[in-house]
């Protein structure tokens, strides 16, 4: 299994080792001649103390549904304009399930996503009567600016550019599940794979109109993917350079999972469902352990699956058809 990991990871040849940026600006105005460190140091602090306004979604105005497209400006605008634009697809489902309430899937795929991706999913919940909405990442597919040929803006070795990618995929994502409750949808679910879980993990502890998660490969801190992962190690070239692996978990705490495990607590309690991958190379295992022994540590229920397979094979049968039944119905059942 450790192999075919190995194998899977090496078929994309346009990984590349960017240069470390600080990207202060991506955080701060006005942040020449000050000391890196402090700036996001302080950044941390304050988002900490106060993440509902960080994560916090403003008006939309301007949704325009074309068919099955939806599309809207993004909360957080960057300096690349086809990214301003938040885009996602929707899946309607032919008959809505009776004496039921109106239920939704919003979707958040995994790094470096095809737009094929996960539409297998979102007409399986169409298949049990649920709207499905497929988000577009930061930096994927339409939104992605032409001179990458991968998301590396997502999550890059330009540290403030990473966090202020992961907070707009969050804003995005709150500003499906709005659109959803603005159509009259009663239920909402969120299932996110890889990246797409922790951005989920984030809606989820910041919006309490999501009703059920559902978050397939779990890791509790983006650095230590990053410092760990067999599919980040392009990234990690480009930091280690100039940062310890300490420093960049606490600069990318507010874009992490466990820091927010705790809020949780604040709202009400909610159906969720982690699933992890025993020989997972990508997300590694014990960092996988670890996220769900802290959810467990809070007294907060959880439903744990561990699949045997790794990160990349969990695509493949019988993986992938094992994978689609638990999260379906976990779904079926809390929706």
């Amino acid at each position: 299994m450790r192999a075919r990991e190995i194998a899977h990871t090496k078929r994309d040849d346009n990984r590349v080792v960017r240069p470390f940026a600080w990207g202060a600006e991506f955080i701060r105005e006005h942040a020449n001649g000050d000391d890196p460190r402090v700036i996001f140091g302080e950044h941390t602090e304050r988002v900490m103390a106060r993440s509902e306004d960080f994560y916090a979604l403003p008006e939309i105005s301007d949704w325009q549904l074309a068919g099955d497209r939806l599309a809207w400006t993004s909360a957080i605008k960057t300096p690349a304009a086809e990214n301003n634009l938040a885009r996602a697809r929707l899946f309607t489902p032919r008959r809505e399930r009776k004496n039921k309430p109106r239920a939704a899937v919003v979707v958040l795929p995994q790094w470096n996503a095809q737009p094929d991706s996960h539409v297998e999913a979102c007409r399986i919940f169409n298949g049990l009567g649920m709207t499905a909405l497929r988000l577009t990442l930061p930096y994927h597919e339409e939104r992605r600016p032409p001179e990458i040929e991968r998301a590396d803006h997502l999550v890059g070795s330009n540290i403030g550019r990473t966090i202020q990618s992961m907070r707009q995929a969050v804003l995005d994502t709150r500003a499906a599940v709005r659109w959803l409750k603005d159509q009259g949808t009663e239920r909402i679910g969120i299932l996110g794979t890889s990246i797409g879980s922790c951005i989920g993990f984030l809606a989820f502890a910041h919006d309490a109109a999501i009703d059920v998660g559902v978050f397939n490969h779990v890791s509790g801190y983006v650095a230590d993917v990053v410092w760990k992962g067999i599919s980040t190690q392009h990234v990690r070239a480009g930091i280690e350079t100039d940062l310890t692996v300490d420093e960049l978990r606490d600069f990318w705490k507010p874009i992490s999972p466990i820091p927010f495990i705790p809020r949780l607590l604040e709202i009400k309690p909610r159906p969720m469902r982690f699933i992890a991958a025993r020989y997972d190379l990508t997300f590694p295992v014990d960092l996988s352990r670890q996220v769900i022994a802290e959810v467990k540590r809070f007294g907060i229920d959880l439903d744990v699956v561990w699949l045997p397979c790794g990160h990349y094979t969990m695509a493949d049968l019988p993986w992938k058809a094992i994978d689609a039944w638990k999260i379906a119905t976990f779904f079926r059942k809390h929706l």
